[in-house]
């Protein structure tokens, strides 16, 4: 059966003469790098983040060894699935430790990456949100206790809120972002040509958000990539995965022109394409 891919049912020129900025991690900038390609779309990758191991691997390692303690595990991202995985194949322990747990993700690609290693997952909220997690466990984690595997820096929406509800909730880093220096001259230079300067720039978490104003790297330049946002000026626009990205650009004084329907790569690209189809009209 050939596989089937957000591009499949939409006109394959539907995105030609549009430049896009990816600022996606580099190692996962090709799954939408790829499909806005497809769609006839000039792609310019900047990574806005970097993704490297914690400072210690003592708190996750500790709690993979303790997983009979737990109720649920929650996975938050792909990065998460990932380097929790590299540290029990470490450690040598089982998956089978995981196939007593009840097991939660946020969202479908985190769904898939633990499911391709054989564990089952139990729940994925309507919504690819914190918020959305809370909603879906508030009454089955009461009293129970959870593992929470995540990034260093991330919201604190699901332990507050489980922890409200009666749950006992441990929160354990599996890999922390940065901001990746080398982007710094790259995205300067970007923005400053426009014969290169992208026309859409995605934003697919609130830590892309935050790394590329940090890569802009002061009041002044964040004014400038404003103003290319006003009349007069070759325009600017922001793409965001989600709610919670789009608030955290409001939160550093931008606005997100495009939102996600569905929080996910396939959904950003069909947002792109709607958003860029009806501008032609």
């Amino acid at each position: 059966m050939t596989k089937r891919t957000v591009s499949s049912d939409i006109d394959k020129r539907a995105l030609f003469g549009v430049r896009v900025l990816v600022g996606r991690a580099r190692h996962q900038a090709g799954a939408l790098s790829g499909e806005l390609r497809k769609l006839g779309a000039t792609v310019l990758e900047i990574p806005f983040i970097e993704i490297r191991t914690p400072r210690s691997f003592e708190p996750l390692d500790s709690a993979l060894r303790n997983l009979a303690e737990y109720d649920w595990l929650i996975l938050t991202s792909v990065n998460g699935v990932e380097a929790m995985w590299k540290r029990l194949v470490k450690l040598k322990l089982r998956k089978g430790k995981l196939e007593r747990l009840r097991i939660a993700t946020i969202g479908p690609a985190t769904k898939k990456a633990i499911e391709k290693r054989g564990v089952r997952v139990d729940v994925v909220p309507k919504e690819y949100v914190a918020e959305s997690v809370v909603r879906s466990l508030r009454r089955r984690a009461k009293g129970k206790r959870v593992l929470l595997v995540r990034a260093k820096v991330a919201r604190d929406v699901i332990p507050k809120e489980l922890r409200k509800a009666g749950a006992h909730v441990d929160v354990v880093e599996a890999y922390q972002t940065i901001v990746p220096k080398s982007s710094r001259k790259q995205l300067r230079r970007a923005l400053a040509n426009p014969r290169r300067r992208p026309h859409l720039v995605t934003f697919t978490s609130s830590s892309t958000v935050h790394n590329f104003v940090a890569l802009l790297g002061s009041r002044r330049a964040l004014a400038e990539v404003r103003a290319l946002r006003g009349p007069g000026h070759a325009r600017i626009a922001f793409a965001s995965i989600g709610p919670v990205t789009s608030s955290t650009l409001r939160e550093v004084g931008l606005r997100a022109d495009i939102v996600a329907k569905e929080f996910t790569i396939p959904g950003l690209v069909k947002a792109i394409v709607s958003a860029v189809s009806s501008n032609r009209k």
